[in-house]
C-alpha cells in the first residue's frame, strides 16, 4: 500500500508500505482522505514541530477518515464497511491529567503522526491504518467522508473556544486565518459569539475566514485598517507567531482572556508579559482536544458550509504537490490527500 513518510527536513517520500494486520483490540481502516495539517507541513519544512523533532522516519497524518475493514481478536465497533472518522489520540488513562478529566494533555499519550515521543507514533497517511477500536467514530447520518475529514482540526478549534470560557454575546479576535483559524471562527460563531474579528497578512486567507463566518477582516500588517477593534473580550492566537500573540495581548480588554492555540517556534518567544500583569489578562493554552471530536462531527453534519474550506483533493501519489499547495496560503485553505478513488 502507499503511504507518506517523512525522513527529515524537505524529505517527504511516497513509499510502498506493508499492509498492517489488526491485533487484539484493534481495527483496520481503509483510509479515504487525510487532511494535511500545519504540523505535517512543519515536519516537512523544518524537520519538527515546536520542540518535537524528527529522530526517525515517520508516517505523517492524523486527520484521517475512511471505512472499517476488519477487527482483531476481541475488538468490536462499527460494522465493516461503515464510514468512520479516527480520533487520533490514545491517552494512557492512568496519569493525573487523565484522572482529572484532561486527557488531551495526558503525559503519556500516543497521537497519530507525532514525534513527541520516541519511537515516534506512526501516522495515518497510508491506504490502511490500524488503530484501537475505541478511536473509531461512525459518521452521523448525512455526513460524507470528504467533509468529515475536517473533524480533527474542528475539534482543535472547539477546544480552544471552550478554553476561552463563555463567548456568547462576546467580541472575539482571532489572529491567523489558516485552516485552524478559520475553524476557530466557525466554532466561536457556533458558541454564540456576537462578533468575530480575524487578522491575517493574506487577502486570500481572510476570504476563507469570511466564508467561515467572520464579521470583520483586518490586514495584520496595516495599522490603519479601519477594522481594528479598540478592544475585544476574548482573543485566540492561531497564527503560531509571536506578533500574533502580541496583538492578542494588546487588543484584549482588561481582565480579558487570551488563548494561545498556535504552536510557536521552538525555544523562547518574546511577549508583552507586563500587560498580563497590569491588565490582569488571563493567558491560557489550548492543546489538541478530547470529547470535542464527537461534537465536531455533529457540527459538520449540521453545517454544509464547511465544504468551502476544502481547497483541493490530491491523490496520494502526488503528495509533495499537495504539501506545496497546502503551504501556500494564498492559494489554499485545507488540502486533502486521497488514498482511494471513489467507488
Amino acid at each position: 500500500m502507499l503511504g507518506c513518510v517523512i525522513h527529515g527536513r524537505g524529505d517527504l517520500r511516497v513509499a510502498e508500505l506493508p499492509v498492517p494486520v489488526p491485533g487484539p483490540g484493534q481495527a483496520l481502516v481503509a483510509v479515504r482522505y487525510g487532511g494535511v495539517c500545519g504540523s505535517d507541513l512543519h515536519y516537512w519544512r523544518h524537520g519538527g514541530v515546536g520542540d518535537f523533532r524528527l529522530r526517525e522516519p515517520m508516517v505523517l497524518g492524523h486527520e484521517v477518515v475512511g471505512t472499517v475493514v476488519e477487527y482483531g481478536a476481541g475488538a468490536s465497533g462499527p460494522a465493516p464497511g461503515t464510514p468512520v472518522a479516527v480520533h487520533p489520540a490514545t491517552p494512557c488513562g492512568v496519569c493525573p491529567e487523565c484522572e482529572s478529566g484532561r486527557r488531551n494533555v495526558c503525559r503519556d499519550t500516543r497521537y497519530l503522526g507525532s514525534a513527541a515521543r520516541f519511537p515516534h507514533v506512526q501516522g495515518g497517511f497510508a491506504a490502511r491504518v490500524v488503530v484501537p477500536c475505541e478511536q473509531l467514530r461512525a459518521l452521523p447520518e448525512g455526513l460524507g467522508l470528504r467533509r468529515a475529514a475536517l473533524a480533527e482540526p474542528l475539534a482543535v478549534a472547539l477546544h480552544a473556544v471552550r478554553r476561552a470560557g463563555d463567548v456568547a454575546g462576546r467580541h472575539v479576535l482571532v489572529t491567523g486565518a489558516g485552516p485552524i483559524g478559520c475553524l476557530v471562527v466557525a466554532a466561536a460563531k457556533a458558541a454564540g459569539a456576537a462578533r468575530v474579528t480575524v487578522t491575517d497578512l493574506l487577502p486570500a486567507a481572510l476570504a476563507y475566514a469570511s466564508a467561515a463566518g467572520a464579521d470583520t477582516l483586518v490586514r495584520a500588517d496595516d495599522p490603519d485598517d479601519p477594522g481594528w477593534p479598540s478592544e475585544v473580550d476574548v482573543a485566540i492566537e492561531a497564527s503560531g507567531v509571536a506578533p500574533g500573540l502580541n496583538t492578542c495581548l494588546r487588543r484584549v480588554r482588561r481582565g480579558g482572556v487570551v488563548v494561545q492555540l498556535g504552536m510557536l517556534p521552538a525555544g523562547q518567544s518574546p511577549f508583552a508579559g507586563n500587560l498580563v500583569v497590569s491588565r490582569e489578562i488571563e493567558l491560557r493554552g489550548a492543546f489538541r482536544f478530547d470529547a470535542e471530536f464527537d461534537d465536531a462531527l455533529g457540527l459538520l453534519a449540521a453545517e454544509p458550509g464547511f465544504d468551502g474550506l476544502v481547497s483541493a483533493v490530491v491523490p496520494v501519489g502526488e503528495a509533495e504537490s499537495a504539501f506545496v499547495l497546502a503551504a501556500d496560503r494564498s492559494r489554499a485553505c485545507k488540502v486533502l490527500l486521497e488514498f482511494a478513488p471513489a467507488p
